[in-house]
């Protein structure tokens, strides 16, 4: 069970959204990746275990897909379903 969620806006060079947010969808700890228009290219959602996890594992690895030159982490503080 995921303890910790968190939404990842992300900026990519010009034409490398598609291919961001495809490679971004098979990471560890990713629940949605999809492209999407306006400031951001991608938005990711990810469910880590803990916050550790979440900056120490879920995060770097996004950081390190190609094409990725901004993102920004907004972990959900009050989550409602």
């Amino acid at each position: 069970m995921a303890v910790v969620q968190a939404y990842i806006l992300i900026q990519t060079e010009v034409g490398r959204a598609a291919l961001a947010a495809a490679t971004i969808a098979e990471i560890s700890g990713v629940a949605s990746s999809e492209e999407v228009s306006g400031p951001y290219d991608v938005i990711v959602r990810v469910e880590a275990t803990d916050a550790g996890h979440l900056t120490n594992d879920v995060v770097p690895a996004i950081q390190k897909v190609a094409g990725i030159t901004r993102t920004l982490t907004c972990p959900v503080v009050n989550a409602t379903h």
